[in-house]
């Protein structure tokens, strides 16, 4: 059975970043992350209105998958999660 986790990403990157080098590593980023999102493990991102943030859900293997997923994201670094794993809510008419 998967696991299923809400992972909040929120990102800072230093002022004085080259914006060539900022350019490349925003394009990586998006490169990665649609590779999970097709993959179907990264089920879906969220903005942050007024945020340099997001909200995902990820349904992964194991804790071991959504690590790798996450410490493979270009923007890591630069990056403060707050990782909470989720469980099917018994009042959940979809469930």
């Amino acid at each position: 059975m998967a696991a299923r986790f809400a992972v909040r990403m929120t990102v800072e990157l230093p002022p004085d970043m080259d914006p060539e080098a900022r350019s490349d590593l925003l394009a990586r980023e998006k490169a990665w992350s649609q590779q999970w999102q097709r993959s179907g493990e990264w089920v879906s991102i969220w903005r942050c209105v007024g945020e340099y943030a997001n909200l995902s859900i990820f349904e992964v293997r194991d804790n071991e998958q959504l690590h790798e997923i996450l410490w493979g994201l270009p923007l890591f670094p630069y990056m403060t999660m707050q990782v909470t794993p989720l469980a099917v809510h018994p009042s959940d008419i979809g469930a």
